[in-house]
């Protein structure tokens, strides 16, 4: 009887195994696409500290060093930190791991957020930029502030379910700088630069698309659960 349990614990281990490799895609995925701003962040910082020339592209960073920088550390931590949140062993696992890393998510992601909405309020709009740009960003930046501040009162209120939607839908606005890069490099490479309003709808694209993924995952998560809550409701 004991051989037998162990031989079924390894078969499941085996099993388990390709699943659990699939499972960390999703995290990878989510770094190498936050990776692009975090090194166009780092990159900033750089120009910052050495005293770089002042152009017209980087004059309004120049003039306001402190929110510039508070955004990139902000941003940068909730990108990378925020990816592991979607590993499921870590997310329903290890609770206190997942409730730790929110503890420092929320302060970074309200941080990387206010402070994009203060330079795209009080900072010069560079020449590629525009007053369609600038409404997309205050509309995407106060959709994420919300979206992380609803996902703490679902939390406190005790629905889980309402709080991973939320943070889910904030991650995706926060990572949204990745897939405009992604979008914008097609251009970029072919020499041909989008004008004012093109580059404003390519950039608002790449927040929208982030959210449809994030719908999508919402409902495959709530369909996973589903059979979970009626069967515990059986009991």
């Amino acid at each position: 009887m004991t051989r037998t349990r162990q031989a079924d614990e390894t078969a499941t281990g085996l099993r388990s195994t390709p699943s659990r490799r699939r499972a960390w895609l999703v995290p990878a995925g989510l770094i190498l696409l936050g990776l692009i701003p975090v090194l166009a962040g780092a990159a900033r910082l750089t120009e910052l500290t050495g005293g770089a020339e002042i152009t017209e592209r980087n004059a309004r960073f120049v003039e306001f060093p402190v929110p510039v920088v508070l955004h990139i550390l902000g941003a940068t931590l909730y990108t990378l930190l925020g990816a592991f949140q979607f590993l499921p062993s870590l997310r329903r696992g290890r609770r206190t791991w997942h409730r730790s890393a929110g503890r420092i998510l929320f302060p970074a992601g309200l941080v990387a957020a206010l402070t994009g909405l203060w330079l795209a309020c009080f900072s010069a709009l560079p020449p590629s930029d525009g007053q369609l740009l600038l409404a997309f960003r205050l509309l995407f930046g106060t959709g994420m502030v919300l979206s992380l501040l609803l996902g703490v009162r679902a939390v406190v209120r005790g629905n889980i379910r309402a709080h991973g939607a939320w943070m889910t839908r904030a991650y995706a606005i926060g990572l949204g700088a990745g897939t405009q890069a992604l979008i914008l490099i097609v251009p970029e490479v072919l020499d041909s630069p989008p004008g004012v309003t093109p580059r404003a709808l390519l950039m608002g694209a790449g927040w929208t698309v982030n959210l449809l993924v994030a719908e999508v995952v919402i409902r495959r998560r709530d369909r996973q659960a589903s059979p979970l809550r009626s069967s515990e409701a059986g009991r």
